[in-house]
């Protein structure tokens, strides 16, 4: 019988084409079609046609999302993964949808978040198949389409199928993740500012990485303005437009779970004009309640970290329309505390002239360590790997472990490689593609074979 380490190396090949394949379409949510967008119909479609290839029962569930299934008996094991991706943004060093490999690694939107997963998934399910492994539990491979800006997909699962009974979601970091802080966010309006126009970010869960905004000349110290920038090393520009000046601030992207990682562009330009005098009761309520925080300091979010994680605080987008100007909200608290926790300081938030349109929130993910579930799949990463060092972990990602039961996300980053998700040149180097593959096969094998 074929090694899954020859399997690898005889596939390695189509593993990458058909990851190109998926990349290929620019799966952004979208309401050019009904549920997410022509583009997500579109991958969805051809990847359900891939799984059909490859042996598997496919269904799709109106489009929100679909599954490939193989096995038998009345437990089911879940892989849940998704199409959808977020927009490509500026300053890509290739074309963001058409996949190239260059000294041994891939770059496309999703090689990493999360198609790449998917294909990974995929092909653990092929070797099974192709080897004739006499599966005790009915497998699923779930691949939804509105991941990234709002888990209708699964919760359209959900509603349709029920949950499954072990699992995981290929779209985190290995050897795994045990907890998931819980999110609350949404979108505020602040009616009434001196700023004549704003604009930045490309997602609520993206750390913004430019912004633009006019103010009118003479109102604000210029200098101040510069120094202040200067201070904290972000790039910028200058320019006058008639009577009016425009500040293009320049940040740095990352996953809103992660804002250290990235410099925020909206936040900068902001307090830029808060200490450069420029007199605005927005500008001076973004000072006082976010500032350029990124732990929810000015409303006392920090105080909530535990022994497990801290808060993170991000504010993705930012517009003006007429006289509102409205900004996303995107907050991730500790694995151990509570929607209630949380609540009267975002709450505090809404003062005069503001008011809070809520986003999904929810609470934290907690399994724990010594569950059959986390030792199965610990044990899949170990046996591959050889690391015995590495421990899950608990991270301020939102996967689908939340949306569905018994649930976690495994993979399928390895430590050091952050895949750029949600950047520029997202990347995924082809050993640890592979690498992926051998350890889904143990884990799906171990899942199968636990009681």
């Amino acid at each position: 019988m074929l090694s899954k380490e020859e399997f690898v190396l005889q596939e390695a090949e189509n593993l990458k084409r058909d990851l190109g394949i998926l990349v290929s379409y620019p799966s952004v949510n979208s309401d050019d079609a009904l549920p997410f967008g022509q583009a997500n119909r579109d991958v969805l479609d051809r990847c359900l046609k891939m799984m059909e290839d490859y042996g598997l029962k496919t269904k799709n569930l109106d489009y929100y999302c679909g599954y490939g299934e193989v096995g038998q008996g009345e437990k089911l094991i879940g892989v849940v993964g998704h199409l959808d991706v977020v927009p490509a943004g500026e300053g890509w060093s290739s074309d963001p949808f058409e996949m190239i490999e260059k000294d041994g690694v891939l770059y496309g939107r999703g090689v990493s978040d999360d198609k790449g997963g998917v294909t990974a998934a995929l092909y653990a399910i092929k070797y099974l198949i192709d080897t004739g492994y006499v599966f005790h539990k009915r497998l699923r491979l779930i691949v939804g389409c509105n991941e990234e800006t709002g888990f209708k997909c699964i919760e359209h699962y959900v509603k349709e199928e029920g949950h499954v009974d072990c699992g995981f979601t290929p779209d985190a970091e290995f050897p795994g993740i045990f907890a998931e802080k819980g999110m609350y966010g949404g979108y505020l309006n602040y009616r009434g500012s001196k700023i004549i126009d704003i604009k930045g970010g490309v997602a609520s869960n993206v750390v913004c990485k430019q912004c633009t905004l006019k103010v009118t000349k003479g109102s604000f110290d210029e200098n101040n303005l510069k120094n202040y920038l200067d201070s904290v090393n972000v790039s910028y520009t200058l320019s006058e437009e008639g009577d009016d000046v425009v500040l293009f601030v320049e940040g740095k992207a990352a996953h809103a779970s992660l804002p250290d990682l990235g410099v925020n562009a909206l936040s900068h330009a902001l307090e830029a004009l808060y200490v450069a005098d420029f007199e605005d009761e927005f500008v001076n309520y973004y000072h006082d309640y976010i500032g350029t925080y990124v732990h929810g300091e000015n409303l006392g979010l920090d105080k909530l970290k535990d022994e497990y994680t801290d808060t993170s605080f991000n504010v993705g987008i930012i517009e003006k329309n007429g006289d509102t100007i409205l900004f996303s909200v995107d907050m991730r608290f500790p694995v151990t505390r509570h929607l209630s926790d949380v609540e009267e300081a975002m709450e505090s938030l809404v003062v005069e002239k503001v008011s809070f349109e809520k986003g999904k929130n929810c609470e934290p993910l907690f399994f724990e360590k010594d569950s059959a579930m986390i030792q199965a799949l610990t044990k899949a990463y170990r046996d591959v790997t050889g690391d015995e060092e590495a421990q899950m972990m608990a991270i301020g990602g939102g996967t689908y472990a939340k949306a569905i039961n018994n649930c976690i996300a495994f993979g399928c980053a390895f430590e050091g490689e952050d895949g750029r998700i949600h950047d520029v040149d997202e990347y995924l180097p082809v050993k640890s593609f592979q690498k992926q593959v051998l350890i889904y096969i143990e884990a799906l094998k171990n899942l199968d074979m636990m009681e």
